[in-house]
């Protein structure tokens, strides 16, 4: 090696005992050049490798520039020979060259992504891919190739007296593999050593034989092989070739080891750090190591373990004949000293020390792209740095610095680029606060390069690119989806083309599930006004006019389903009806009233004597609290008026209650002419209330209310028509059939922006009256399936519009005989399921009638019923389905006290026992810290 000729270094890429190898070599040697395996391209990079803030482990990144998707990486970590040789030649004013394939025609070539010895292309042709390092051990009797390397490499060191003697023992090695298998199954590394060779006669015709060649060790044979020019060059001509820019990037451990894909990577890349980082004692440092870990984690771990840990891996090298403890030693010796023989403590020393978590850094200086720059001066004044660990970011929006780390992520995912991933919050259900999981991945440098076509900017290119795919975007769901991530990532700018995409889309979609799954990303965006202060008073009209037109289509969509799609209809129902409440939600608070009101004043009047879902008159007046009058709406589906309760009291009867003055309204219930099909108009926003206000004398006085949007409150019109309608609505598409309540608002109409305007207001906030119309509707119709009826019903009690009798009067309709059974059950796994075990618990007569249908079920037909049940009641919590047991073993309905509403659970009284209740008072005192306080307050009249 030291004669005539280059210096030819082959080396094991990533081996620890290969770079002191090198770097003895190259000491002793002192060549005039070194020349290293990897694309020469990068050779204006390398004096970048002196920077400080270039911290290994890096790689050298090539795309394609055309198409930044195209890419290529070549990893160094402080124990690559190649790094070592690198770093040698500029501590010592040496040149230094790549000398491997050029990446223009790497990209090129393959899809693939190539490593810089080559070990990553596909296997080619009919031999077999020979591996070199399993193809040595075996012949030296080991099963292990890392532990055969270990023992003849990394254990032994460089030759004190030669440090050239494990080149030519590798050399010799790596011949005779060559002799035999030819390329190995690797017939692009022909093409590569002819380039290797063409600039090896370059660089000695430059610098002479005083040349150091630093490659894998399988290269060098071929490197040594005596060709001509003319041959090498033939080799080479006509490869394809790309533009392409190379750059410096991060890298990390985890993406050195050979779990990861890399062709070249090996097992344990934190391990064989240690082994190049330690000056001494490689074995007691390592495990000093481990303990400390172990310790960081709360498991009890001493000093005399480490002792005892190490006895015991000098132990086992002896017993297995090695020169020292290897990996293996220590792992099994870290096994039964200080993990107990457990291996999950094991599992975290093997992927936080063995693979290691290390995240290489890269200066300013390197080239970049501006997108990427303009992602990195963000990353800094925000304090968000990128770490190869896997960690958990809380965020309150409340916060600016929260706020703008908010957007930042949501913009890179807009952007594809996955640095963080978006996770429920502990603790809070608010819109304030996010959590996030962040880990940052090398590939993720080839994401910032791909997204650079889209601006020069984080801000420019999500905006560019979010309006691009609503261009793109065909499914109308996937368009509202990508409205709430412009809220999300603050790019109001690119809302106009979102909505535009929006319209578009909704007009031509007909199909009321694909409305029902866009409706809920849209109204979960109207949430985050408040908080990070985005205007989304457009996107309050779009999913107005949504929900109008799901709405309309709804009750027909809902006959004629078979069992699966009635269960996907079933799920669209639920998700409209929680979009419409937080539609309400959003309204409210944007406008400062109570989304829920049906009056000017906020109240909730019980419609006494209303309708029920088939249009006959209930028994009594059920107070629904809800600020909504019972039964409005159901006339569109069930072709009769119903019967509206005007005033703003809490109750049917014509009390005192507080209006929203200040004063005092009187809310009577006013009839309706069934026969005309006329009802009394809901002041919803803009009607009309006699209020009694107390005058000087404090005796009430009459005088107009106002209303929640301003204007004033009249007495009713009692002879005012309700019925059903069909009026021009700015909807998509033309005129929409409109139910009771008023047009739906628009969405390809331009509303102005500023105060909600009295109009507007009144038809927004109506939503919530006209979809519990559609619900009844539903509830009340045959032709709807069970399972869909059943949850109308269910969702009408929730809202309080129905009562516990009516629910049992559906019921009873619905599990009557003449219903078959497979429906029946349909209709019980719509109304009591997804959770609805507790309202069987607390009603006994739907209980009943319950138990009663099941019992009656045809033999022949409890077979095909008994899935339907099962799958629902197995959705109830272990307590639930005890206290329904119990319930059914005693027999619904015979409790001690008939009159007692409920279900009191086993072993306890219908009516709490005062006397009991006051033995545990005292204690109830201590525990709360009020004994004391309630001592000091008596006597003083509390």
């Amino acid at each position: 090696m030291t004669g005539a000729g280059p210096l030819l270094l082959g080396v094991r890429h990533h081996g620890p005992g290969s770079a002191r190898a090198v770097r003895a070599a190259l000491d002793a040697a002192r060549p005039a050049a070194v020349l290293i395996e990897g694309p020469p391209e990068a050779d204006a990079l390398i004096p970048l490798a002196a920077d400080p803030e270039l911290r290994p482990p890096v790689a050298l990144l090539a795309h394609a520039v055309d198409e930044p998707g195209r890419s290529a990486f070549w990893p160094f970590a402080a124990f690559s020979p190649e790094w070592v040789a690198v770093r040698w030649a500029l501590e010592h004013g040496v040149p230094a060259r790549f000398i491997d394939l050029p990446a223009a025609h790497t990209l090129a070539w393959g899809a693939e992504l190539p490593s810089a010895e080559g070990e990553s292309e596909a296997a080619e042709g009919e031999q077999v891919r020979v591996d070199p390092l399993a193809a040595l051990a075996g012949a030296a009797g080991y099963d292990d190739p890392e532990r055969w390397w270990e023992d003849a490499v990394e254990h032994r060191g460089a030759g004190e007296r030669d440090p050239f003697a494990p080149f030519e023992a590798l050399a010799e090695a790596m011949g005779a593999l060559r002799e035999r298998y030819g390329a190995g199954g690797r017939p692009r590394d022909l093409v590569r050593e002819a380039q290797m060779r063409l600039r090896l006669r370059a660089a000695r015709k430059e610098f002479g034989d005083t040349v150091a060649v630093v490659c894998g060790a399988w290269h060098v044979p071929a490197l040594r092989e005596r060709t001509t020019l003319t041959a090498d060059r033939a080799l080479l001509k006509g490869l394809p070739k790309v533009k392409t820019e190379l750059t410096w990037v991060p890298w990390t451990h985890r993406r050195l080891a050979r779990s990861s894909g890399y062709g070249a990577g090996i097992d344990s890349p934190g391990w064989y750090g240690h082994l190049f980082h330690a000056p001494d004692r490689p074995v007691e440092r390592w495990l000093t190591k481990v303990a400390g870990l172990l310790r960081e984690e709360d498991r009890i771990v001493s000093s005399a373990h480490v002792i005892e840990a190490v006895r015991l891996a000098d132990t086992l090298a002896a017993m297995r004949g090695r020169p020292l403890p290897g990996l293996g030693e220590t792992t099994d010796a870290v096994r039964a000293v200080m993990c107990e023989g457990s291996d999950v403590p094991l599992a975290l020393v093997h992927d936080r020390l063995v693979v290691g978590d290390v995240l290489g850094e890269v200066p300013e200086s390197a080239p970049a792209v501006p997108l990427q720059r303009d992602l990195g001066r963000q990353q800094r004044s925000l304090r968000l740095r990128p770490e190869a660990l896997e960690r958990e970011l809380e965020l309150d929006l409340r916060g600016d610095t929260d706020a703008g780390r908010s957007r930042l992520l949501h913009r890179l995912r807009l952007l594809g680029i996955g640095w963080g991933e978006l996770g429920s919050s502990r603790g809070s259900t608010g819109t304030f606060r996010e959590t996030w999981r962040l880990r940052w991945e090398p590939e993720l440098s080839v994401r910032v390069a791909e997204a650079g076509v889209w601006g020069t900017t984080v801000a420019a290119a999500a905006r560019a690119k979010a309006e691009a795919d609503a261009a793109d975007t065909g499914a109308l769901a996937d368009v509202t989806a990508l409205a709430e991530r412009c809220l999300l990532a603050g790019l109001p700018d690119a809302l106009p083309a979102v909505m535009r995409a929006l319209a578009d889309r909704a007009a031509l979609d007909t199909d009321v599930g694909h409305l029902a799954q866009a409706l809920p990303a849209l109204v979960r965006s109207l949430r985050y006004g408040d908080v990070r202060g985005t205007d989304t008073h457009a996107l309050s009209d779009v999913a107005a006019a949504l929900a109008e037109r799901v709405f309309v289509g709804l009750p027909p969509a809902c006959t004629a389903l078979d069992s699966d799609a009635a269960e996907q209809m079933r799920g669209h129902v639920d998700a409209v009806h929680t979009s419409v409440g937080l539609l309400g939600e959003a309204l409210g608070s944007a406008t400062g009233t109570d989304p829920g009101a049906a009056s000017g004043t906020g109240g909730a009047a019980g419609a006494a004597g209303g309708t029920d879902a088939d249009g006959a008159g209930s028994d009594g007046a059920e107070g629904t609290g809800s600020g909504e009058a019972a039964g409005v709406g159901a006339a569109a589906d069930m072709g009769t008026a119903p019967t509206t309760t005007v005033g703003t009291g809490e109750s049917a009867a014509a009390t005192p209650a507080p209006g929203a003055g200040g004063g005092v309204a009187s809310s009577p219930a006013v009839g309706a002419d069934r026969s005309a099909g006329a009802a009394a108009p809901s002041h919803a926003g803009g009607g009309a209330a006699a209020a009694s206000v107390p005058g000087a004398s404090g005796s009430p006085v009459s005088a107009p209310a106002p209303a929640a949007d301003g204007g004033t409150v009249s007495p009713p019109d009692p002879g005012a028509g309700a019925g059903v309608t069909t009026a021009p609505a700015p909807g998509i598409g033309g005129t929409v059939p409109s139910v009771p309540g008023g047009p739906a608002p628009g969405i390809g109409e331009s509303m102005p922006p500023g105060p909600e305007g009295p109009d507007r207001v009144r038809r927004l906030r109506g939503l919530r009256r006209r979809w519990r119309g559609v619900l009844r509707g539903l509830a009340g119709r045959d032709a709807v399936a069970g399972v869909v009826r059943g949850r109308a019903v269910r969702l009408l009690m929730d809202e309080g519009e129905l009562g516990a009798g009516e629910a049992a009067r559906l019921m009873g309709v619905a599990l009557s005989r003449g219903t078959p059974p497979v429906e029946a059950a349909a209709w019980i796994e719509g109304f009591v399921g997804g959770g609805g075990g507790l309202l069987l618990v607390h009603d006994e007569r739907l209980l009943g009638l319950v138990d009663s249908w099941l019992t009656g079920v045809p033999a022949e037909a409890f077979t095909d019923v008994l899935p339907l049940l099962r799958r629902t009641f197995a959705a109830y919590d272990p307590g639930v389905r005890r206290t329904l047991g119990e319930l059914v073993r005693r027999g619904p309905g015979e409790q001690s006290d008939p009159g007692a509403r409920g279900l009191t659970a086993p072993g306890f009284g219908v009516e709490p026992d005062a006397g009991r209740a006051d033995a545990v008072r005292p204690v109830l005192r201590l525990l709360l810290g009020i004994a004391t306080e309630e001592k000091n307050l008596t006597g003083v009249g509390v």
